[in-house]
C-alpha cells in the first residue's frame, strides 16, 4: 500500500516560517537556499512542494490574508449581532495592524507586480480583503438610512487603502502608534458609518 501524500501537511507547516522569511528579507534577497535553511529542511525538499521560489512568495501572499481572516474569526467567535462586528474588528486593527510584520510580503510584492503571478496574488488577496470588509459594513450598516452613507464598497476599499497608510507609516516612521491608531480608529469609524460613527 503506498504511502499517504504528506505534501499539504508539510506545506503548512513550513509557510509561516517562509512567510517570515520574506517578511523579514523581501523576495530579491529571500534566497531559497535561505529559506530550507530557516525552514530546517534541504532545497530539494522545497522544490518538491512548491516548484520555485515565485509559487513560494505567492503562497505567502495568500497566507498574509489567511492570518488576518482567522484572526478576525476569532474575535467575532463570540459576537451575537454582526452589527457589533465592525465596530469590535475596527478596534482590534486600530490597536494591533501590522503587529506581525506579514505586510512587509505585500510591500514587496507590489515591486514585483511585472510578474503575472504575483500580481494576480495580490488582486486575489486585496479582494478577498474588500469582500469581507465590505460584508462587515454592510451588516454593520443594516437598517440604517444608507443614502446618507458613503457607498459600502467605496467604503471597503477605503478601509483597505487605509490599512496600507497604516503599514507604510509604520515602515517609514511617519506616524508614533499612537497616531497611527488613532488614525485608523477615527478614519475607520467614518468609513464605517451607522451605528458606531
Amino acid at each position: 500500500m503506498p504511502r499517504p501524500d504528506q505534501s499539504a501537511k508539510r506545506r503548512k507547516r513550513l509557510l509561516p516560517i517562509i512567510a517570515q522569511a520574506f517578511a523579514e528579507l523581501g523576495y530579491g534577497r529571500a534566497t531559497t537556499a535561505e529559506l530550507a535553511q530557516r525552514c530546517k529542511v534541504r532545497e530539494n525538499i522545497l522544490y518538491r512542494l512548491w516548484p520555485n521560489k515565485k509559487a513560494m512568495f505567492v503562497a505567502s501572499i495568500d497566507y498574509v490574508y489567511e492570518q488576518s481572516a482567522a484572526t478576525w474569526r476569532e474575535i467575532l467567535a463570540d459576537i451575537d449581532d454582526s452589527a457589533d462586528a465592525a465596530g469590535r474588528l475596527l478596534k482590534h486593527e486600530a490597536e494591533h495592524h501590522g503587529e506581525s510584520g506579514l505586510h512587509r510580503i505585500i510591500l514587496a510584492g507590489l515591486s514585483q507586480t511585472d510578474e503575472p503571478e504575483i500580481r494576480d496574488a495580490l488582486r486575489s488577496m486585496y479582494g478577498r480583503f474588500h469582500r469581507f470588509i465590505r460584508a462587515q459594513i454592510v451588516a454593520h450598516r443594516k437598517g440604517e438610512d444608507n443614502g446618507t452613507l458613503p457607498d459600502a464598497t467605496a467604503s471597503a476599499w477605503a478601509i483597505v487603502g487605509l490599512g496600507n497608510l497604516a503599514n507604510i507609516s509604520r515602515e517609514l516612521g511617519l506616524l508614533t502608534d499612537r497616531g497611527r491608531k488613532r488614525l485608523f480608529s477615527d478614519a475607520g469609524r467614518l468609513l464605517l458609518g451607522g451605528k458606531s460613527s
